[in-house]
C-alpha cells in the first residue's frame, strides 16, 4: 500500500474493479441506481478517506488515484434513493466491497450494522456506520511467475475427477507442516500431491473458493459455512485458505493460489472450481448489505415484478443473481475469464446451474447466458459442468437439457447404482443404461458419454462410508432438528446403524463399498470420486455437514482403510489403460456389436431378461477392436476385451461366458468380492466363472497387435 501523493481525477471506466499502475491506481465500478459514490480507503489504522467518484460513463462511476497501489484496502459508499417497494436499497452508511475485488480482507461482524435497515422498520434505511462490522477489498499486484504453465487441455473421456475441500484435505494431514494446513500452500505440499498423483485422479473440482461468508444464524450458533456456497466474491480467492494471508501478508492469497494451479498442473492434475453463481451471501431482503444490494439491487438481483421488494428464490438461500440483466451477465463472464486467464484455471462445476438459464423465469437452454459462454474464445474451451437442478418451480429438475459442450451431474445415475446395489428390485435394465453413458438423457441431443459426469457420492449427502453404515441421517449437530438435510438417500446401512465390530456386517459393507467403486469406474461418462471416499472417509452418518469446520469433515488421514484406497488407485488405473472403457460416442446401428449384453447364463440379454423386476445379474461384453480410440498419428488404438459380470445377489453366482462367435481366452483382471487383481486362471467360452455375491468381476481377453 502507498500513501496517495495527488489530487484524484478522471479515470477510466474499463476494466472494472481496481487496476494498479506505475503511478496510482484506477478504481471503477458499475451502478446504474446510484446518484453518487465514493471511494473510501483505508489505512491500516482503519482511517477512513473518502473520494468521490465524480466521473460516471455509461452507469460505470471511476476515478484514479495517484500514489495508491497494492495493498491499499477499500469500499464503496453508494448515495440514492431507499425505497424497497420500488426495489432500491442504497444506502451510504454501509460500506459495500467491490464486486471485482481481486482479493477481500476481513469477515463480517454481525449485528445491526450491517443491515441496510432499520431494526424496528425494514421501510427505513439504517443509519449505523457498517465499516467497522464488515470485509475491506484489497488493490493486488496481478504480477506472478508462471514458468511454462499451460492449460493441460485433457480431454473429457481421459479425465478422473476428485471433489474436495481446500480446507479439510489437509487440515488433519500429518506430513503438512501445521502452518500450511488447511491452505492453498497445504494442498500443493509434496504429501498431499503425492496422495492425489498416487490415487491416480486427473483433476481436482475443489469446493468453492470464492470469498464467502456466513449465515448469520450459523455464527450465532458457533458454526459456520465450512462447504463455502455463500458467495460475495467472485474474483477473489478465500482469504480464510491463505497460510500467506496468516502469516499477515495482506491479499497473499491470490499469488499462493495460483502457486496451487501451477504445483499441480506440474503433476498432471487440472484445476476446476465449484461455482456458485446462483446466490449471493446476501441473502434475502433482510440480509446483511455487503455488496451488490447496496451498490445497485435490481441489477444484481431478481426481484419479484409485484412486489420489488421481494426477491425471487429459486435457490432456497433468499435471492437469485440476475441473469437476465446485461450486467449482471457481466459479472459472471468476466469471473469465469479471469479465473481462466489469470488464475489458470481449468474449468468449472457450476452450482445450481438450471438457475443461470432462468432470465424469463423458465428454464431455457438457449438463455443468453449459454450464448455468452458459447462465443466466448476463452471460456467456452475450457471444462463446463452443470449442476443440473435448483429449486425452480415446475421444472426445477432439467438433466439431459444443457447445451452441447457442457457435461452434468448425472443424478439418475447416482439414485440408479445406489438402489441397484442396496437390492432394489427392477433396476438392472437402468443400471445398464447409467452404465453405457445415459443414452437416453444424451444421446438425443447429439451429445457424448462424456456429457454424463457420473457420481455416487459428493459433498452433498453421505460419504461412500455412511452410505453402507448408515439408514437414516444423523444430523443433530446441525442444530436444525434433523430438518435439514435430505431423506432421500438410498443408502442401506447392511444390517446394523452406524459403526460396528460384527464381521459378518463388517465385510458386507467393505464388497459393497468396492462394488460401487467398482460401478463407478467401468462406467462410461466422466467418473466423480467424493474426496475420502478412496480410504473410508466418515462422517458420522451426517448427510448436510456443511456447517462443520472440524474433524466431522476433515480428512482422518491416521485412520484411512489402506486396503481400500489400493483397490481404488487399481480401478482408477485399470481405466485409464483401457481406451474400450473411455468410449466418446455411443455405439449404436452397426457399432451396437462393440457392447453386447448377456445374461449369467452366457445367452443374450432379451426384452423378457431385463423386464424381470427380480433380476440382479448381467454380463457386459466391450469389444476392444472397436476402435474407440486413436492414437497421435490417427491410426486406431487396440484395447483388449472386457467381459464385466455384475452379481447383485447376496450370494455367490455363476456366470457362463457366452460364445461370441470368436475364440477368446479369458483372464481375470478385477474382482470387487476380494480385491483381487489378476491371476492365473485361463478361461474359453462356456466355462463357467464365479462372482462373489455383491460384486463386480472383470475379465479380460488380450487383443492382437496393431
Amino acid at each position: 500500500m502507498t500513501t496517495p501523493d495527488a489530487s484524484p481525477r478522471p479515470g477510466r471506466r474499463f476494466p472494472l474493479g481496481a487496476t494498479p499502475s506505475a503511478t496510482g491506481t484506477n478504481f471503477a465500478v458499475a451502478s446504474e441506481t446510484a446518484e453518487a459514490v465514493d471511494l473510501c480507503l483505508f489505512d491500516p489504522d482503519g482511517t477512513e478517506r473518502r473520494v468521490p467518484l465524480a466521473d460516471v460513463d455509461a452507469d460505470v462511476w471511476h476515478v484514479f488515484v495517484p500514489g495508491v497501489g497494492p495493498g491499499q484496502a477499500y469500499g464503496y459508499r453508494v448515495h440514492g434513493r431507499y425505497e424497497p417497494r420500488a426495489g432500491l436499497r442504497s444506502n451510504p452508511a454501509k460500506l459495500l466491497l467491490d464486486p471485482y475485488a481481486r482479493a477481500i480482507t476481513g469477515q463480517v461482524q454481525f449485528g445491526p450494522e450491517v443491515l441496510g435497515h432499520d431494526v424496528d422498520d425494514p421501510i427505513l434505511p439504517s443509519r449505523l456506520d457498517s465499516a467497522g462490522h464488515v470485509p475491506r477489498s484489497l488493490v493486488i499486484d496481478p504480477a506472478f511467475d508462471w514458468g511454462d504453465d499451460q492449460p493441460l487441455d485433457r480431454r473429457y473421456a481421459d479425465t478422473v475427477v476428485y471433489e474436495v475441500h481446500v480446507k479439510g484435505f489437509t487440515q488433519a494431514h500429518p506430513e503438512v507442516p501445521p502452518e500450511l494446513r488447511g491452505s492453498y500452500a497445504g494442498m500443493a505440499h509434496p504429501a498431499a500431491v503425492a496422495h492425489l498423483v498416487d490415487l491416480g485422479v486427473t483433476a481436482v473440482e475443489l469446493l468453492p473458493v470464492h470469498h464467502s461468508v456466513p449465515e448469520a444464524f450459523l455464527v450465532a450458533a458457533g458454526l459456520t459455512n465450512y462447504w463455502g456456497y455463500n458467495t460475495i466474491g467472485y474474483l477473489a480467492p478465500a482469504e480464510a485458505y491463505s497460510a500467506r494471508a496468516r502469516a499477515g501478508q495482506a491479499g497473499g492469497q491470490v499469488a499462493e493460489f495460483k502457486a496451487l494451479v501451477r504445483t499441480l498442473h506440474q503433476a498432471g492434475i487440472e484445476v476446476l472450481l465449484d461455482v456458485v453463481f446462483n446466490h449471493t451471501a446476501e441473502a434475502g431482503g433482510l440480509g446483511p448489505t455487503l455488496c451488490f444490494r447496496g451498490l445497485d439491487n435490481p441489477t444484481y438481483y431478481r426481484l419479484e415484478p409485484d412486489d420489488p421488494s421481494r426477491y425471487v428464490d429459486t435457490t432456497g438461500c433468499g435471492n437469485s443473481f440476475n441473469v437476465g440483466h446485461p450486467r449482471g451477465l457481466q459479472l459472471v463472464m468476466d469471473s469465469l475469464r479471469y479465473w481462466v486467464s489469470d488464475m489458470h484455471v481449468d474449468g468449472f462445476r457450476f452450482d445450481l446451474a438450471a438457475s443461470l438459464a432462468r432470465q424469463d423465469g423458465s428454464f431455457d437452454p438457449r438463455a443468453a447466458f449459454f450464448d455468452l459462454v458459447e462465443q466466448d474464445p476463452v471460456v467456452s474451451r475450457v471444462k463446463l459442468v452443470a449442476e443440473p437442478w435448483d429449486v425452480g418451480q415446475g421444472d426445477s429438475y432439467d438433466l439431459g437439457r444443457f447445451p452441447s459442450g457442457w457435461s452434468e451431474w448425472n443424478g439418475r445415475y447416482r439414485d440408479t447404482v445406489r438402489d441397484f446395489w442396496r437390492r432394489q428390485d427392477g433396476r438392472l435394465a437402468d443400471l445398464a443404461t447409467r452404465m453405457s453413458g445415459s443414452s437416453d438423457l444424451f444421446d438425443g441431443s447429439r451429445r457424448r458419454p462424456t456429457a454424463s459426469v457420473n457420481l455416487i457420492t459428493v459433498h452433498d449427502g453421505f460419504t461412500l462410508a455412511d452410505l453402507v453404515a448408515y439408514d437414516h441421517k444423523h444430523n443433530e449437530a446441525n442444530g436444525e432438528g434433523g430438518r435439514d438435510g435430505t431423506d432421500d438417500n438410498r443408502s442401506w446401512n447392511s444390517g446394523a446403524e452406524g459403526p460396528c465390530d460384527d464381521p459378518e456386517i463388517l465385510d458386507r459393507r467393505g464388497r459393497r463399498s468396492r462394488a460401487l467403486l467398482a460401478t463407478l469406474l467401468l462406467s462410461f461418462g466422466v467418473p466423480l470420486l467424493l474426496g475420502g471416499d478412496e480410504q473410508g472417509r466418515s462422517q458420522g452418518g451426517n448427510n448436510n455437514p456443511y456447517c462443520h469446520d472440524d474433524a466431522t469433515t476433515w480428512f482422518d488421514w491416521s485412520q484411512a482403510d489402506q486396503d481400500l484406497r489400493s483397490f481404488t488407485r487399481s480401478l482408477i488405473r485399470f481405466r485409464l489403460d483401457h481406451p474400450v472403457l473411455r468410449r466418446r460416442r455411443f455405439l449404436d446401428g452397426a457399432e451396437a456389436a462393440g457392447l453386447r449384453w448377456f445374461t449369467p447364463a452366457g445367452v443374450p440379454m432379451g426384452d423378457p431378461d431385463w423386464a424381470d423386476t427380480q433380476a440382479r445379474a448381467v454380463a457386459a461384453y466391450l469389444d476392444g477392436r472397436d476402435e474407440p480410440d486413436r492414437g497421435g498419428d490417427g491410426r486406431p488404438l487396440l484395447d483388449d476385451d472386457l467381459l464385466v459380470l455384475v452379481n447383485g445377489w447376496w450370494e455367490p453366482l455363476d456366470f457362463v461366458l457366452p460364445d461370441l462367435g470368436v475364440a477368446r481366452t479369458w483372464h481375470p483382471a478385477l474382482d470387487s468380492a476380494t480385491a483381487a487383481l489378476g491371476g492365473d486362471e485361463v478361461w474359453g467360452a462356456g466355462r463357467s466363472v464365479t462372482v462373489g455375491p455383491e460384486s463386480v468381476r472383470v475379465l479380460l481377453a488380450r487383443s492382437a497387435a496393431v
